[in-house]
């Protein structure tokens, strides 16, 4: 008798990071995962799956229209609905995000297990990044299995006593995403992206991916470093700057503003996964306000400059991978000049979030916590490369 798992996605980053769970139970004896598409962003999750050869099993329509209440109230019922005909074992929601605090909220209401995948992620401050720290911290009150990315993460969830006490350091599935998408080696999609490689290839110049969109960056902060980066192409002329404009209109109206008519810097749509893995993997520096990006760029030994004041992958900063230099732009300028000017590059194959083995870690614990297998002490993916180093 199978199992069935259900994987929501809403964003690119929950489907990126959801995939290689579906791809690990793929071919499982009991348990067969079926992705749950909430609409939330609806191209963008389509050509992450798309990178993995996955497609959703189930899409909702969910009108996008106003704020975060609006869009948690119209996806509540629509989560409700499908887990009432289908009765799931277990579900797996990803990260911090609208959609994730409904998933959740709905599989709770129907006492089926909720499994948090990274799960442990704080600030401690609630108003940044928000909503994201209070839906994290919300989601760990209910769920039955925290899938903890490190160490650090599972200490933070330990000192707050969640009441499913279930906590497993499984690495970041995001890790495994990478590589293979990497592995893959897929040519570029994106024109402008396919044109600016040529570029690069003849002139023997360097890129700086920029991606800025978070809620509490919008407005003045967003403007700050706009400006800082829009003065850094200005500053290295064989630098060009490839920022793919966030769909928000908020966040394109003042990239367009503040950026339009440079000619070294080069505004693109949103890009497919495998592209934006083609842009991190030829970047000379990254700046972002994006958690998955501190995540992935570890892989290509590309350094970070985090745009935001705190950041809650602290693995990164310790690891001397990432700098917090928020959105101070005389700072950000500093910073960028150094890395450019020192023409930094970090080890590859030490990324601190994981080893790419991730998925199959959630796999286990989703076995252990269906009683698929015994309950023992999970070996943790630092232990393994301790053994195995």
């Amino acid at each position: 008798m199978t199992k069935e798992i259900l994987l929501l996605a809403g964003t690119r980053p929950e489907a990126v990071k959801i995939a290689p769970v579906a791809l690990a139970l793929a071919g499982h004896a009991v348990l067969r995962p079926t992705i749950v598409h909430s609409g939330q962003h609806s191209e963008m999750v389509d050509q992450a799956l798309d990178a993995f050869g996955l497609v959703a099993d189930v899409v909702l329509d969910v009108p996008r229209c106003g704020g975060e209440a609006e869009l948690v109230a119209g996806l509540l019922p629509e989560f409700d609905r499908v887990l009432a005909e289908r009765a799931p074992a277990a579900v797996v929601v990803q990260g911090d995000t609208s959609t994730t605090l409904a998933g959740a909220l709905a599989a709770f209401w129907r006492g089926i297990p909720v499994a948090h995948l990274e799960a442990g992620l704080r600030t401690g401050d609630l108003a940044g990044p928000f909503p994201e720290e209070g839906t994290r911290q919300m989601i760990s009150r209910i769920a039955s299995l925290h899938l903890a990315p490190t160490d650090e993460a599972a200490s933070a969830l330990s000192a707050e006593h969640p009441p499913g006490s279930d906590i497993v350091v499984t690495g970041n599935t995001v890790v495994d995403a990478v590589v293979r998408v990497a592995a893959a080696g897929l040519p570029a999609r994106d024109p402008d992206l396919a044109a600016l490689e040529r570029e690069l290839d003849v002139t023997g110049g360097r890129m700086v991916l920029v991606t800025a969109h978070r809620r509490e960056s919008w407005g003045a902060p967003l403007h700050r470093v706009l400006t800082a980066v829009r003065a850094i192409a200005d500053r290295h002329p064989d630098v060009v700057v490839l920022l793919p404009a966030h769909p928000n209109p908020v966040v394109r109206a003042q990239v367009r503003e503040v950026l339009d008519g440079h000619r070294r810097i080069v505004i693109t749509e949103p890009l497919d996964y495998s592209d934006l893995v083609r842009a991190l993997a030829r970047a000379s520096l990254v700046l972002t306000d994006s958690g998955g990006i501190q995540e992935e760029a570890p892989s290509f030994g590309v350094p970070v400059l985090v745009l935001r004041d705190s950041t809650e992958r602290t693995a990164a900063v310790d690891a001397g991978s990432a700098w917090v230099v928020g959105t101070d732009p005389t700072r950000i300028m500093a910073e960028a000049g150094w890395v450019l000017g020192s023409r930094l590059r970090l080890p590859l194959g030490r990324n601190p979030f994981g080893d790419g083995l991730a998925a199959g870690r959630v796999r286990a614990a989703l076995e252990r916590l269906l009683g698929l297998a015994p309950v023992t002490r999970p070996i943790r993916w630092r232990d393994q490369l301790a053994v195995s180093g």
